[in-house]
């Protein structure tokens, strides 16, 4: 576990200067040496401050904000009370509730919380947003980087892949690209998983939070984590996410969801191989295994 921080002085009196009464910060990054959020308690309200990894995740994080403000209701996102483009330094409104992931949550309330979370993303991938130039081809990068990924992971587990897995990943390395430049371009959040949701049981309302990997891709590439590491398991969820985004996926970005999570599927498998990593071993297994099936289901 990483030990807490205490807040930068700087940062603490900034703070102060937008919350009068400040006493107390409490570090609440994530454990990653990236992250730096503290919460600031006042007197009568509480903020988050936190310093950007860097000057491009800061302005995608404040161009988010204004993003979000226009595409979420009021209580489904923080709000963006001041930003310093020295220290880059973001303060926001606390937004009530608990993260999702690793909550302990009833099954009926779990799958309204992920009805709710596909309904947030849907507004937020529908509101527009002009694409600046060259998303398009920073979307293709990623996409070949993504491919060559697969080949690199397929030769190192091919042995251990039954020939529908191979087929599968070799599908990702041969055709992602090509796929890829049919999708229209909108505007995501980056990072739209449970541990960036809050779900507040008193007023049973659903949040987003962490806005600094929002940028311009496919719709489908929100989607990945969730597929690949969550609806395997309980395909349930994918139903009540995919009933809240409120439209269904065209066969294209089925199939380039499919082979998205194809490609970190076996980068979990390679990756936990390479540490020794049974979760990423079986996560990786069990995401090929499902992803194997669907197509063949798809197929029939």
């Amino acid at each position: 576990m990483t030990p807490a921080a205490p807040i930068p002085e700087d940062l603490h009196r900034w703070a102060e200067q937008h919350l009068p009464g400040a006493t107390r910060a409490t570090d609440t990054s994530w454990p990653r040496g990236t992250s730096q959020v503290w919460r600031v308690d006042g007197e009568s309200t509480s903020v988050y401050a936190k310093i950007s990894p860097s000057r491009r995740a800061f302005e995608r994080e404040i161009h988010a904000h204004r993003h979000a403000r226009a595409a979420l209701p009021p209580t489904a996102a923080p709000r963006l009370i001041a930003y310093d483009t020295r220290t880059l330094a973001l303060l926001t409104t606390a937004v009530p509730g608990a993260v999702v992931r690793g909550l302990p949550l009833d099954p009926d309330i779990e799958t309204r919380v992920h009805h709710l979370g596909g309904t947030l993303l849907r507004g937020w991938h529908d509101h527009p947003e002009t694409a600046p130039e060259g998303a398009r081809k920073e979307v293709t990068a990623s996409m070949t980087a993504q491919a060559a990924e697969a080949a690199l992971c397929l030769k190192a587990t091919e042995e251990l892949l039954h020939p529908d897995e191979r087929e599968l990943v070799a599908e990702v390395a041969h055709d992602l690209v090509a796929l890829a430049a049919g999708l229209p371009l909108v505007y995501l959040h980056g990072d739209a998983a449970p541990r960036n949701w809050l779900w507040d049981q008193v007023t049973t309302t659903l949040a987003l939070i962490d806005f600094e990997t929002a940028e311009h891709g496919l719709a489908v590439q929100d989607m990945i984590w969730l597929r690949g590491a969550l609806w395997p398991s309980q395909p349930h969820l994918r139903e009540a996410y995919l009933d809240g985004y409120g439209r269904p996926l065209t066969d294209d970005e089925q199939r380039l969801l499919l082979l998205l999570t194809a490609r970190l599927a076996v980068s979990y498998l390679t990756t936990g191989l390479r540490n020794q990593d049974q979760i990423l071993i079986d996560r990786g297994r069990t995401a090929l295994g499902d992803l194997v099936r669907t197509r063949r289901c798809a197929s029939a």
